[in-house]
């Protein structure tokens, strides 16, 4: 097996487990990961979606399961989110413009990860037209990376004091799982095509998902999982901004 291959198998393994593992699915990690084998940004969108929507998928089963869902502070996000998504999937960026975007994101996540919100503060309802609002924007911008939004949704209901953390990971979770879904498609229906190495990722990704969601959701808190994040994210990220 190629060494480019098992670093890819393998990053997109302990990515799964380690994401999910506080409510999101991986695409930043995914795309960190694919950037730096400097993969084409036309494989690394749509791979990033479909492996989103399977990670997802588990971690919105998990944390719902374990109690961790608010059907009331999902729905204001999801709702103009899902349309806007699948806006973002059909638009294609410049590759130099994707590739700044890109890294933008990842620092963003990486920053994130690193100083998390305080969590004892008191938990109130995000008021209506903001989170209307919000939703469409991460929507919008989730599409275009080819994330699933989590990484922008989760500090800002914890910032924000909307949710406590783990309702935020399992609100996050459903999130991503509705916007990759709308993402993919829109960028399905513009490229007609999905990646031929999806399918050997996908089982992988299932496998880290699953336990990665379970740890999370039930035995580990995800403090020290996000710092650890940080540095891969910063590197990929750093390499996107500034690499010729």
């Amino acid at each position: 097996m190629q060494p480019d291959l098992v670093f890819l198998i393998t990053g997109v393994f302990f990515i799964a487990v380690l994401y999910s593992s506080v409510g999101h699915a991986g695409a930043s990690g995914y795309i960190a990961v694919m950037s730096l084998l400097s993969m084409a940004p036309s494989v690394i969108k749509p791979t990033a979606l479909a492996l989103n929507i399977l990670v997802a998928s588990v971690a919105t089963v998990q944390f719902a399961g374990a109690g961790h869902f608010n059907w009331r502070l999902f729905w204001p996000f999801a709702l103009p989110a899902v349309p806007a998504a699948f806006l973002g999937g059909y638009l294609s960026l410049p590759t130099s413009s994707f590739k700044l975007l890109l890294g933008g994101v990842l620092v963003f996540s990486a920053l994130h990860f690193l100083f998390t919100a305080r969590s004892d503060r008191p938990v109130e309802p995000p008021p209506l037209a903001l989170a209307l609002l919000a939703g469409g924007l991460i929507g919008l911008l989730s599409g275009l990376t080819g994330t699933g939004g989590g990484i922008f949704l989760t500090p800002l209901l914890l910032v924000m004091g909307w949710a406590l953390p783990k309702a935020a990971a399992g609100v996050s979770a459903l999130f991503i799982l509705v916007n990759s879904s709308a993402g993919l498609l829109g960028n399905v229906a513009s490229t007609q095509q999905l990646p031929a190495s999806l399918w050997l990722l996908l089982p992988v990704a299932a496998g880290g998902g699953l336990l990665g969601s379970y740890m999370g959701s039930r035995r580990i808190p995800g403090q020290m999982i996000k710092r650890l994040l940080s540095a891969v994210l910063l590197i990929a990220g750093g390499k996107l901004i500034f690499a010729p």
